[in-house]
């Protein structure tokens, strides 16, 4: 038998009780010391930011729970349970009438079986209909160019975002509202060459009716239908496609959907969220605008910043337990072969997307900020943030694409939630409006 000597025993059972107990724990920070420790915490390729000392953020807590809904929304996410099915395109359905459904508020799912085969599609449908609930969306947002070490280019946009599904029944659009699921318009402020560039789409409830897509482009005074094929190119040549949206917006008939997996995992959230510094303020007309904090929200806002120009600052990564579902497009001209969305078991926030090509190969990521819900008059609750955070990585090329908060020259930017259109506001005979 081979001698140990007392001491040896003594030191290994010492370093193996210290390695056990080892882990990430809020107020320490993730970075090229510590990025150990998050080894099947975070999508590879992020954690190899980490690991490069690349990207730099603290460990905070976010508890289920944390995130409030309104009695109306819990109450109807519990009496949607048993309620609803899928059928074979993805559509929702009722089940008792097998009949296309809708006007649904609160969580369709709010049981998921892991085993149940369309467990993926039904996970990304909660998804929706949690970002519904926060109600029409008017932005001022800036989309950046990045390489590694800067900004490379700019544009300024306004989008406006109509949900006819989701809402709160008082606040949800009447017309249009047997046809349409939502509509989307953007319209670009700069560059001058860009200048009233402006895209619009509707979404139909049919699974088997495509998008209709509309643009005017000042150069050629014309409004335009566009195909909807596209959707997955680059939004004005960069990184970011109409796809991305604030998560994922594609039409989720549109793939197969699998459910890949669940785990705990790390994801981005906003500190002064997760502390309830933030505010509302009203809007003229309706509606409540929630305003941006002054501070760096990537790292090429940072003179000092030695990482990634399109590194998360000021942002905290939290542990919650994830959905990994993955959607295989159904069109094969779609520019990516499988996408892959992490997201949130509880309240269904999404974190992590990534881009597969048609060979397998991880092309690109998708990252997301992640925030809690406040209540600006105790019966609406939408997003208390102020931080933003939507970064469109392309690993092949070391490049990226960032869209958030305008910069600091614009003051009171809109970050609107519940705003009231008239249907006539998302006409493509009027889109020509918005050009020079």
């Amino acid at each position: 038998m081979r001698f140990v000597p007392t001491v040896c025993v003594a030191a290994m059972l010492a370093a193996a009780s210290s390695a056990a107990s080892e882990r990430l724990q809020p107020g320490m920070v993730l970075d090229a010391n510590t990025w150990h420790l998050a080894i099947d915490l975070l999508p590879p390729e992020i954690l190899e930011h980490y690991k490069r000392g690349e990207y730099r953020n603290p460990i905070a807590e976010w508890k289920d729970g944390d995130v409030r809904w309104s009695a109306d929304f819990t109450a109807s996410t519990e009496a949607n349970a048993d309620r609803f099915d899928v059928s074979s395109e993805g559509t929702i359905t009722e089940k008792d009438s097998g009949q296309r459904a809708s006007m649904i508020y609160g969580f369709p799912f709010p049981r998921i079986d892991p085993k149940d085969p369309r467990a993926g599609i039904k996970v990304l449908w909660n998804y929706y209909y949690g970002y519904w609930a926060n109600g029409n969306r008017k932005n001022l947002t800036e989309v950046v160019w990045l390489g590694r070490s800067g900004a490379e280019r700019n544009a300024r946009e306004v989008v406006y975002f109509c949900q006819y599904d989701g809402q709160p029944p008082d606040h949800r659009p009447q017309s249009h509202q047997d046809d349409l699921l939502q509509q989307f318009l953007a319209t670009t402020l700069r560059p001058a060459d860009l200048e009233g560039t402006t895209a619009l789409t509707w979404r139909y409830r049919a699974a088997e009716k495509r998008d209709s897509n509309w643009a005017y482009v000042p150069a050629l005074r014309r409004v335009r239908q566009v195909s909807p094929s596209n959707r997955s190119d680059g939004f004005l040549g960069s990184d970011m496609s109409q796809d991305d949206g604030p998560f994922f917006d594609g039409k989720p008939e549109d793939f197969n959907w699998t459910l890949a997996g669940e785990r705990p995992e790390l994801r981005l959230a906003d500190p002064f969220s997760l502390r309830g510094e933030y505010q509302y303020l009203s809007l003229e007309g309706g509606g409540w605008r929630v305003p941006f904090k002054p501070v760096p929200m990537v790292g090429f806002q940072q003179p000092d910043w030695n990482g990634l120009a399109w590194a998360p600052l000021n942002f905290v990564l939290v542990e919650r337990p994830m959905w990994v579902i993955e959607g295989v497009p159904r069109d094969p001209y779609y520019l990516f072969g499988k996408i892959q969305l992490y997201i949130d078991r509880e309240n269904y926030r999404g974190a992590w997307s990534r881009k597969f090509n048609w060979a397998g190969e991880l092309v690109g990521t998708y990252q997301i900020g992640g925030y809690l819900n406040g209540t600006p008059d105790g019966s609406h609750y939408l997003w208390g943030h102020a931080l933003y955070y939507q970064v469109a990585e392309n690993l092949k090329v070391g490049r990226a694409t960032f869209a958030g908060a305008p910069p600091a020259d614009v003051r009171d930017a809109a970050n609107d939630f519940f705003v009231p259109y008239e249907a006539a506001f998302f006409s493509h005979q009027n889109l020509a409006r918005f050009g020079k």
